[in-house]
């Protein structure tokens, strides 16, 4: 199984949307709300070089925002119909 992790915020509309995308997929994740944990900010802006939400990472890969066919494609899910 694939390490999920998302760098999200309480009020970021695509981060619940990938969150709710994640557990309708039965797919595990971690989960670091980067508006109150100023490490994985700054952990989050050294990977993807920005500061926009959400940033998942899938094993080695980096997601920038909820591209949902890029998320199915890395974690072997179906295509959306």
């Amino acid at each position: 199984m694939a390490t999920v992790t998302i760098y999200s915020t309480p009020s970021c509309h695509f981060c619940h949307a990938a969150k709710d995308f994640f557990t309708a997929n039965n797919v595990a994740f971690t989960d670091y709300n980067v508006a109150a944990d100023l490490p994985h900010r700054q952990e989050m802006i050294q990977k993807s070089g920005q500061m926009g939400v959400p940033v998942i990472t899938i094993d080695n890969e980096l997601v920038i925002g909820f591209d949902e066919d890029r998320l199915r494609e890395l974690l072997h899910l179906a295509p959306a119909v």
